[in-house]
């Protein structure tokens, strides 16, 4: 089945306001730029988002953030946007913050339709208000649920028409476990290529997971904070 979509406008034009959204992207590593800029233009409202960040103040899915088109954030680290601790503290959004490997597994148990996992992290911290805990050899765990949305939008390097999809190193990310645990996968790839021209070996998502992809265009690669080593004098 060929899932390539002539835009990213039109892979997200049946996005409706409310509904739970993941996206891939560690920072600014590895956002889909394209389908962030279409649900902007589309001004879908009321989302609920599972990153790992909220972007910066003007950049990646922040700039969902400053067109208030987000309700909650599940996320891990939120420190890069000014935009959001303003919101946070006047009571605008609401937000759910997980330890960083937390998040990550949560994700993954809702993709693997694991109904929940005990992890020593948190536990007896604020993190661990209202869940359960237990015991076990001798240490305190929290119950932590799945995470699931109703859509994810990710970038991957290659994909096939099919929606086989390889990931370019630490673009990864978060990426793979999202496509996994949503209803529908939108992908924008840097490169879209036939059925049978990717090494099986190298598929990082097979095409099951996938049902959206668009060409990505002009992409930016932000970078949050550009770090150089001192000229030699």
């Amino acid at each position: 089945m060929n899932k390539v979509y002539a835009s990213a406008d039109e892979a997200v034009a049946d996005i409706p306001d409310n509904i739970t959204l993941m996206s891939g992207g560690f920072g600014l590593c590895g956002n889909p730029e394209n389908l962030i800029t279409a649900l902007h233009k589309k001004n879908v409202k009321g989302l609920t988002i599972i990153s790992n960040n909220c972007g910066t103040t003007e950049l990646g899915l922040g700039v969902l953030l400053q067109n208030k088109q987000v309700k909650k954030m599940v996320a891990s680290y939120v420190g890069e946007n000014k935009e959001f601790e303003r919101q946070f503290l006047s009571g605008e959004l609401e937000v759910e913050l997980n330890p960083q490997g937390t998040l990550a597994e949560r994700i993954r148990a809702g993709g693997c339709g694991i109904g929940g996992f005990f992890t020593p992290t948190g536990a007896g911290t604020q993190v661990a208000e209202g869940k359960e805990s237990r015991m076990i050899d001798g240490r305190l765990h929290v119950l932590e649920t799945p995470l699931k949305a109703d859509f994810a939008i990710v970038h991957a390097w290659k994909a096939d028409t099919w929606g086989n999809l390889v990931f370019h190193k630490t673009a990864r990310n978060f990426t793979p476990m999202m496509c996994m645990a949503a209803k529908v996968t939108i992908v924008e790839a840097e490169h879209i290529v036939q059925p049978g021209e990717l090494d099986p070996d190298q598929v990082h998502i097979p095409s099951i997971f996938v049902h959206r992809i668009v060409q990505a265009q002009n992409l930016q690669k932000w970078i949050e904070r550009r770090t150089v080593r001192k000229k030699a004098s």
